[in-house]
């Protein structure tokens, strides 16, 4: 029954990354980690075997201590990748605040100079496609 149950979950989960996939709410670089994850899963749970194999093989005394490390080490692994693309996203959003600012400043000088030049020039020298 276990087994059943953990196959399907690893099936459900391999069918909502690819529906968020082809749906665009997944991007592919992130969506190729969830795959490899399920595919994993899949194969854990159809075949339970490979989890004692690979456990009496790193010396693990208890299959789940196995998978709580490993899944303890891939969570890791997924939260120091979306901190760095956070970080990453910071900055460019610093960096294009700071552009608008220098562009917002750059309007202003140019406005003041027009309006300048108007007032000396007087209203019979507008631009003629007013």
């Amino acid at each position: 029954m276990i087994v059943a149950l953990g196959a399907a979950l690893a099936v459900i989960i391999l069918v909502v990354v690819l529906w968020m996939l082809l749906t665009r709410r997944l991007r592919e670089k992130y969506a190729f980690l969830y795959l490899v994850l399920g595919l994993v899963l899949l194969v854990l749970g159809l075949f339970p075997a490979l989890l004692n194999k690979a456990t009496a093989l790193l010396g693990v005394q208890v299959p789940a201590n196995l998978l709580f490390a490993a899944s303890i080490v891939v969570l890791l692994g997924i939260v120091l990748h979306q901190s760095w693309e956070l970080s990453l996203s910071e900055d460019e959003a610093r960096r294009l605040a700071e552009d608008v600012a220098i562009l917002g400043a750059r309007l202003d000088a140019v406005e003041k100079q027009l309006s300048a030049a108007e007032q000396r020039n007087g209203p019979e020298s507008e631009d003629p496609r007013r």
